[in-house]
């Protein structure tokens, strides 16, 4: 997601996000950040397969399966992947080369945003505060590199 943004005195920002696949470390997490590896989500999901295929075959022939027991299932297989894809973190970042003349030097300003439904309105909001102020929020999610 790419966005060109023109600034009040001039500079031509540009706005992007992308869906980060692990969340970024932070100080907080310093202490806490033991990654564990996925063979526990892994073996869990064997696991549960194996169990939903035991149970198929050991299913009577005349038992008849409601439709709504079958999307019920399925809703609740769905619910945790589902959501873990709807509330990845994703990087924001807005940066410009600066102005040909050379009264404003090049900029870049990182941040991260929680969810995919609100980095379209955080890319919307920064892109209007460009537009209105010359520079990103200092209260958003986004803060100065150097």
């Amino acid at each position: 997601m790419n966005r060109r943004v023109q600034g009040t005195d001039g500079r031509e920002w540009i706005v992007r996000a992308q869906m980060e696949w692990r969340r970024p470390a932070t100080v907080e997490d310093f202490e806490h950040d033991v990654a564990g590896s996925p063979a526990s989500g892994v073996a869990m999901l064997s696991v549960t397969l194996l169990l939903a295929v035991i149970l198929v075959a050991w299913l009577p022939d005349g038992v008849v399966v409601p439709a709504w027991v079958v999307w019920g299932l399925l809703l609740i297989a769905l619910f945790f992947p589902l959501r873990w894809v709807l509330n990845r973190p994703w990087g924001l970042v807005a940066e410009t080369d600066g102005d040909p003349l050379g009264e404003h030097p090049p900029e870049r300003w990182v941040g991260v945003v929680t969810g995919m439904f609100r980095v379209r309105g955080e890319v919307a909001k920064v892109a209007r505060t460009i537009q209105r102020e010359g520079l990103p929020d200092f209260d958003g999610p986004l803060h100065p590199m150097e």
